[in-house]
């Protein structure tokens, strides 16, 4: 897709079709540490394969200060050629919150087997108060972990166990998105580092496997939405 706030725009859209009916998220974005994603809705001529789908609204976001969010339409047909898979079509939308219009032009997606985005779960929350517990996963092994939130320490060097390592994040209503990363200090006698996480908000549990080496973090994504 031409046009856009990064040095390279891609769209993804997770599409589930129920009759006539069509809803699913839309992820515009440079890469996974960089990206806007939204609701969407519309609708699906069977006869025609064509769609029509509009962003309802924004869920998360993570963008440099100076971008501009654009609430998109599309106007697309869906074609197969062999084992490809492809909507065809154009876009158009505007600035959020604005009548400015964005710059619009083609678009071709194809189909692809797994999100870019599967590496990075993302828990939606709607408390203040998110409690961390980090434990070894399956055998004590001598694992050791360093936790980032939005790139600030909270854990420091600390030893996994069948006891858990817990921290707290705050959660501001006005900063909805929360990057939770976990970095291999080592990775213990069996590597990787591996480590049970369970992430308590409000009555709601979470659990979460990660795996991390030396070089590459495990990281995971905590999104408020109001009720």
């Amino acid at each position: 897709m031409s046009g856009g706030c990064f040095a390279h725009n891609n769209i993804e859209l997770q599409i589930h079709i129920k009759g006539a009916t069509v809803f699913g998220d839309s992820y515009h974005y440079e890469n996974v540490n960089y990206y806007v994603k939204k609701k969407f809705s519309g609708i699906y001529d069977s006869v025609s394969k064509r769609l029509a789908l509009h962003e309802d609204y924004v869920t998360t976001f993570h963008i440099p200060q100076t971008c501009k969010i654009c609430i998109k339409n599309f106007y697309l047909a869906f074609s197969k050629n062999g084992n490809l898979e492809t909507l065809d079509g154009s876009w158009d939308g505007k600035i959020e919150g604005t009548n400015l219009e964005c710059s619009g032009g083609p678009i071709s997606l194809s189909r692809i087997t797994e999100s870019a985005f599967k590496e990075v779960p993302e828990i939606l929350v709607d408390t203040g108060k998110i409690r961390l517990d980090f434990y070894d996963n399956a055998t004590i092994d001598g694992d050791s972990i360093t936790v980032l939130v939005n790139h600030n320490v909270v854990v420091s060097h600390q030893m996994l166990s069948a006891r858990p390592i817990t921290t707290y994040v705050s959660v501001d209503p006005n900063n909805p998105f929360y990057e939770i990363e976990m970095v291999a200090e080592n990775e213990g006698s069996i590597p990787p580092n591996t480590a049970l996480l369970i992430i308590t908000a409000g009555s709601k549990k979470y659990q979460l496997f990660l795996s991390s080496t030396t070089a590459k973090s495990a990281m995971i994504r905590i999104v408020y939405e109001k009720k």
